[in-house]
């Protein structure tokens, strides 16, 4: 038997992670949690809606796609569950044992996670829109996805989703603990930007528009958002942010033991 049969590849590495993936529970359930948040709040708001209300001046896909505000942390969670669930496991072992360059690893875990996030969040997105629109034909929200911005924002929703969800997987590797992980996100990327906005500076405004959740919420909308960044710049900064996140965890990866 010749040694290509157990050679370490890209495709295989990607496989293991697939597994790896879809055979724990804590996936299931939060990408059906995740998925029910938003379809959930999006038809809530379509059902309850009436024109002239408080929510006239609000661009119609922020509208429908509010629950995604929530179901972020719900796959920040997964997210940090992927990367620091297996050190809490000791599984991490096992997958860098088979896979000793390491750093193969943490991408084959971001490039799965991340295709699965962006699909199940573009496919949540268009279910909800449609869905909320059926109760919102008659009503001043009422729009179709071949209207200016729309397919673009739900798009970049979920892009948005996706990248933000990086940022919890980088963390959680970073940080190889899943408490810390969480406390990570939910500290510096929610709540501080909130801190924040309480100091009187314009550079500090400008600045927290460029935070993840703050960039995150502008990709989703149709129409520009007052004070937001455009929707290029935000997609520029949830993908540094994820980059720095992810090559942070590369490089300690490579430097730490296990």
């Amino acid at each position: 038997m010749t040694t290509h049969a157990y050679k370490v590849t890209p495709a295989r590495v990607l496989r293991s992670e697939w597994h790896k993936l879809w055979t724990l529970r804590s996936t299931w359930i939060t990408v059906l949690s995740a998925s029910a948040v938003t379809l959930g709040i999006g038809l809530v708001m379509g059902v309850t809606y009436t024109s002239g209300g408080n929510d006239a001046d609000i661009d119609t896909v922020v509208l429908v796609l509010y629950g995604t505000m929530l179901s972020q942390i719900v796959l920040a969670v997964l997210g940090v569950l992927v990367t620091a669930g297996e050190y809490a496991t000791g599984v991490i072992r096992a997958s860098l044992t088979a896979v000793p360059r390491r750093t193969p690893v943490l991408w084959a875990k971001a490039a799965v996670f991340a295709g699965t996030v962006y699909a199940l969040s573009l496919i949540t997105a268009l279910a909800t829109f449609l869905g909320a629109q059926f109760f919102l034909s008659d009503t001043d929200q009422a729009a179709s996805l071949t209207d200016p911005g729309v397919l673009r924002a739900l798009a970049g929703n979920s892009a948005g989703l996706t990248l933000v969800s990086l940022l919890a997987l980088g963390l959680g590797a970073l940080l190889r603990s899943v408490p810390g992980g969480l406390g990570a996100f939910v500290g510096g990327f929610v709540i501080l930007p909130e801190i924040l906005t309480m100091l009187p500076y314009d550079a500090v405004d400008t600045a927290i528009a460029y935070f993840p959740t703050q960039a995150f919420g502008a990709l989703g909308s149709a129409t520009p958002l007052p004070g937001a960044a455009g929707p290029g710049a935000a997609l520029l900064a949830l993908c540094l942010w994820a980059g720095a996140s992810l090559g942070a965890a590369a490089l300690l990866l490579k430097r730490r033991d296990v």
